[in-house]
């Protein structure tokens, strides 16, 4: 059961606007890649440039933030409608703190939502973006896309399996993740640079976010495989969505 007191930072309001953070300040090490794995070519463009597509067919949204490091100088030959942030830090929570900073500046109030975004989940889709801020724009908290574990799950000690958890309310947390400026902005600050998504941070102040059913196909490239899996993917989307001559 919810508690109603530990979920009420803030009144819901109709006037509240959303604004997109989406970090991309990392060098994605684990993904193989020569450069940031945000920037590689995937399915004819960069990888980043598939994410933005996405929140580009959300007409609610005021605005997309693009966090970048200082020297990073990847958007600035490119016609791209989102505004560039270069106040990237050395870790995931300080670049979204950055952001929203930024976010304050350019005219965002504390009350309005933000969702942030993982550069690297460029297989999430306007539709997806759309069910999750229906589902949240009405919460006293807010929420994010996450996916129902399929597979059995195992802990393990120096490499073999000493128990089998019980899968049956375990996530796979995702992004978008949406919250109001003020909130989570409050939340990093006490949490520190140590969490590794936004809702953790919420979690730690007592509040409890809301689980919005998300996809399979919204993944995150880590690692090297994952390229040609999101290839095939954007490829067969463009297929069904390329119209018939």
């Amino acid at each position: 059961m919810t508690d109603s007191a530990k979920n009420s930072p803030t009144r819901t309001s109709s006037e509240a606007r959303y604004w997109v953070l989406i970090p991309c300040a990392g060098s994605g090490s684990r993904a193989g890649t020569e450069g940031p794995k945000q920037y590689q070519p995937l399915a004819g463009q960069a990888m980043v440039m598939h994410t933005l597509a996405a929140f580009a067919g959300v007409t609610r949204i005021s605005d997309v933030v693009v966090v970048v490091a200082p020297d990073d100088d990847f958007f600035e030959s490119l016609d791209t409608p989102s505004l560039i942030a270069r106040c990237g830090g050395s870790t995931r929570a300080a670049s979204v703190f950055n952001g929203l900073e930024f976010l304050l500046f350019r005219g965002a109030v504390r009350h309005d939502w933000v969702l942030v975004h993982d550069a690297a989940r460029c297989l999430i889709t306007s539709a997806q973006v759309d069910v999750l801020i229906d589902a949240c724009t009405a919460d006293s908290v807010g929420g994010l896309l996450a996916h129902k574990l399929a597979d059995t799950l195992k802990s393990e000690v120096g490499g073999r399996v000493v128990q089998t958890l019980d899968r049956s309310d375990k996530w796979l947390a995702q992004t978008p993740q949406m919250f109001r400026i003020g909130v989570l902005m409050k939340a990093l600050e006490q949490a520190g640079d140590k969490v590794t998504d936004e809702a953790s941070a919420v979690e730690a102040m007592g509040l409890q976010p809301l689980l919005v059913a998300g996809s399979a196909q919204n993944f995150k490239i880590t690692y090297p495989e994952d390229f040609a899996l999101a290839e095939a993917v954007l490829t067969a989307r463009d297929k069904i969505e390329r119209p018939r001559t």
